[in-house]
């Protein structure tokens, strides 16, 4: 299967991670000498019709850094073609004829999908909607693990905040399931836990979790604490201890682990922490470049994998 479009974490079997991975692995030369002009005659779309400095600036210096060119808007939704009524097919339609590559983060679920079954590019997903998918971001989170851990077969990672609308959550969560002896702590408030179709697939894949409502509880059986944010209505005014993380509950976090977060950062994590060795944050980010690089070269190159189940 040539990979194409990059829609959800559940296309991607194992190898096909396997092979991104050392892929991504093969850009961190690219990048520390400052790039390659490989791919100068591509041009890539970044459609975001919702902002997103990071996921933007991530996108936009894999591009360059591959030698490639971009166009692009955080403000589609603002388009004179959108406030005249043109529907988000005849837009992709359109930005297809323009580029090799569309990347599009959407304001609602689906909006890749959509935006996928009518281009005439190759799509990638970068974030739709509350509660949707947001695939690269999980690869590169995923790689963050692999690099950092060692292994992914039997880590347990304990996924922290907003996890029923999280998308970067729900995304690791797919790509985590599809390996051996892997334990998932979903710590959250209850109204805000992991959604059900999450749980039906860890189920169906028998991939071990737990729910929790209190982070002090699970920390130091876990290798990775990711954290995300709650909603604003949950921090205001206060800083919840139950999902929280600062120096003095660190000390209760095993040697070997790491703590990540997809950032922004509001209260969740304290400053204190980013001086410790195991806060693998800002890692993170950088490693999105090389996971990007290793995306858009495959997409390129015209790379094939065996199809997912």
């Amino acid at each position: 299967m040539k990979l194409n479009h990059v829609v959800e974490s559940q296309q991607f079997t194992v190898p096909m991670l396997m092979d991104i991975f050392k892929l991504a692995d093969e850009m961190e030369p690219v990048m520390a000498r400052g790039g390659t002009r490989d791919y100068s005659n591509k041009i890539v779309a970044l459609l975001f019709y919702e902002h997103s400095t990071r996921t933007r600036f991530s996108f936009e210096s894999a591009v360059m850094r591959l030698g490639g060119k971009v166009l692009v808007t955080e403000n589609a939704n603002q388009f004179s073609s959108f406030m005249h009524g043109e529907s988000l097919e005849d837009t992709v339609r359109v930005v297809g004829n323009y580029s090799d590559i569309i990347v599009i983060r959407h304001n609602e679920m689906g909006g890749a999908a959509h935006a996928a079954k009518v281009s005439p590019v190759p799509v990638i997903n970068a974030g739709d909607g509350k509660g949707g998918q947001h695939p690269t971001q999980a690869l590169l989170d995923f790689y963050t693990i692999h690099r950092e851990i060692k292994t992914i077969d039997g880590v347990k990672v304990a996924m922290v905040g907003n996890l029923a609308e999280g998308r970067t959550v729900r995304s690791l969560a797919y790509l985590l399931g599809k390996f051996e002896r892997v334990k998932l702590y979903f710590v959250a408030p209850t109204h805000l836990q992991m959604k059900g179709d999450i749980i039906e697939y860890l189920n169906h894949h028998k991939v071990w979790f737990t729910i929790e409502e209190d982070l002090r509880n699970v920390i130091n059986e876990v290798d990775v604490v990711y954290m995300t944010r709650l909603e604003s209505t949950e921090r205001e005014g206060r800083t919840d201890s139950s999902f929280f993380i600062d120096r003095e509950l660190l000390r209760f976090l095993p040697n070997r682990a790491i703590v990540m977060h997809p950032l922004p950062r509001q209260n969740e994590i304290s400053s204190e922490v980013d001086s410790d060795p195991r806060a693998a944050y800002f890692r993170q980010t950088r490693n999105g470049i090389l996971v990007r690089m290793a995306l858009l070269v495959s997409i390129f190159d015209g790379c094939c994998w065996p199809r997912a189940d």
